[in-house]
């Protein structure tokens, strides 16, 4: 059983990772999109973008994560997908703030509004991404076998 325990560490943290670059490429290229169509250096619709980009690799996430990475635990409940939803606001509350606080900050440090994006949008996705993954291991996709 503990041969079993460390495999399944390591193949969840690489397998998340692998799924994280996919949410990445959507997230990230749907905010450019958007950008690209409708620019802005509004907050608020800044804050709405954001959300849409994030709010689609939330979704590629469910689907990913629910099928390989934690497809042991993973049971299609209502219990989880409401868990699912809750990390998922938490984790947009935590990009949405990381994502406009960077902004700001490199805004006043002048840098270009195309790079100030993208690396606002680069810090506001790893830190979301560190708390989704132990939110989702710990609390949405919790193995019940251990309760």
């Amino acid at each position: 059983m503990k041969k079993k325990k460390l495999r399944k560490g390591p193949f969840q943290i690489m397998t998340f990772s692998a799924i994280g670059i996919a949410n990445a490429a959507v997230d990230i290229g749907s905010l450019n999109v958007l950008l690209v169509l409708f620019p802005t250096d509004e907050r608020g619709i800044l804050a709405l973008y954001n959300t849409i980009a994030y709010s689609l690799a939330v979704a590629n996430s469910y689907f990913w994560n629910s099928y390989i990475t934690f497809r042991h635990s993973a049971e299609g409940s209502n219990r989880q997908r409401i868990a699912f939803i809750l990390q998922g606001v938490v984790s947009l509350g935590v990009n949405n703030l990381v994502f406009l606080g960077a902004n700001q900050l490199f805004q006043i440090i002048e840098i270009p509004r195309w790079l100030r994006y993208n690396l606002a949008k680069g810090l506001a996705m790893f830190l979301s991404f560190t708390a989704s993954f132990f939110m989702i291991k710990h609390f949405v996709f919790r193995d019940s076998s251990k309760k």
